[in-house]
């Protein structure tokens, strides 16, 4: 019984959370909001809230027995009834916010002393910049179109969000660059959505090589391999000496054993991996006519 509570607690919050989301970021830019709907919004906030009380509470009291902190059980709790998938989403959604505000104070996110930053960015600002001018030409095309205001109102706060949004993804993947540490360790970051660290001593080689592989950013193919693409482009291919765990996106596990990903100056990031007292000294690169673009 109370995992079928559970299951219609997930459904619930897929669909309530983002509707009160919406809600809030209406009632802060000063949407007016029908008195009937925001009761109604709050009854069911409410509501959800106490199913959450009702089947949190048996496993945080069994977790504090078990001599757990209130901290963790009260994660232990949340990670219970919360899917994963919509608690990493939340998170990336924080951590893109934040750093857009590094973005504006022209910082970036955790570099260490000694490590190199190497961007990836090159292939995907023209397409931002695409996302961002045509959600700009929708906003400004709704407005001149809709004539109700309430709906109006809406559908701009919602837009001007969505722009937000856009740039603050963008914003993720420039101030979250890949690293190389002092002792020839290797980052990888896609902005805030994914982060894999590899020791110096799991690094077996480095190459320069351009691939075009299919399918989304973050794609591991059967044989181990794990494409970190960036406009569907890797450049730099690194091979490791065992496999090595990380996390996806929205919260599933994987290994792997080779790496690609894109660096816009993968050169220097096999230089640099390859460097006196790095783990990858004999790192090899592909004869390519000519320097890579970026």
């Amino acid at each position: 019984m109370r995992a079928r509570v559970i299951r219609g607690l997930r459904c619930a919050m897929w669909a309530v959370l983002p509707g009160e989301l919406a809600l809030v970021v209406c009632l802060v830019a000063g949407v007016r909001i029908p008195g009937a709907v925001l009761l109604g919004a709050e009854a069911l906030v409410v509501g959800m809230l106490a199913l959450e009380a009702y089947v949190m509470w048996p496993r945080y009291a069994d977790r504090r027995r078990a001599g757990d902190t209130r901290r963790a059980a009260g994660l232990a709790a949340v990670r219970a009834v919360v899917p994963v998938a919509l608690r990493r989403l939340i998170v990336h959604e924080f951590r893109a916010l934040h750093s857009l505000g590094l973005w504006t104070v022209r910082r970036r996110h955790r570099i260490p002393e000694g490590s190199r930053p190497f961007s990836y960015t090159e292939p995907q600002t023209g397409i931002m910049g695409v996302f961002l001018f045509v959600t700009v030409v929708e906003t400004v095309v709704l407005a001149l179109v809709i004539s109700w205001p309430l709906v109006h109102a809406v559908l701009l706060v919602v837009d001007v969000y969505g722009i937000v949004v856009v740039l603050a993804l963008h914003a993720a993947s420039v101030t979250r660059p890949h690293l190389v540490g002092a002792d020839g360790s290797l980052r990888l970051r896609y902005g805030a959505l994914f982060d894999l660290r590899v020791p110096a001593a799991s690094i077996a080689s480095a190459r320069v090589e351009r691939r075009f592989p299919d399918g989304g950013p973050v794609r591991v193919d059967e044989d181990g391999t794990l494409d970190l693409a960036v406009g569907s482009r890797t450049s730099v291919t690194v091979e490791l000496t065992g496999p090595v765990e990380f996390v996806r996106p929205l919260g599933r596990c994987g290994s792997a054993r080779t790496l690609r990903f894109h660096a816009d100056d993968s050169r220097a990031v096999v230089a640099a991996l390859a460097a006196p007292g790095g783990p990858a000294r004999g790192a090899s690169r592909s004869h390519l006519p000519g320097p890579l673009p970026g």
